[in-house]
């Protein structure tokens, strides 16, 4: 039977997945495993990479709802 840790740890990601907030952690295994030579966003570059792929930000991107 899974902890109480654990529990939380599933139902934070599940979360932050609902709302459309990728897991930091997830991203950085992903890089040192994957892309060792490939720089890693800080927390803040990554958060504001994923919303503007999300909701377009950006210069010269329209940014809308729909």
């Amino acid at each position: 039977m899974p902890d109480l840790k654990s529990i939380f740890c599933h139902l934070k990601h599940a979360g932050r997945m609902l709302v459309g907030m990728p897991d930091y952690d997830n991203y950085v295994a992903h890089q040192k495993a994957h892309h060792p030579d490939a720089p890693v966003m800080s927390q803040t570059e990554f958060f504001r990479n994923r919303q503007d792929s999300r909701y377009g930000g950006g210069v010269g991107k329209i940014s809308r709802c729909c």
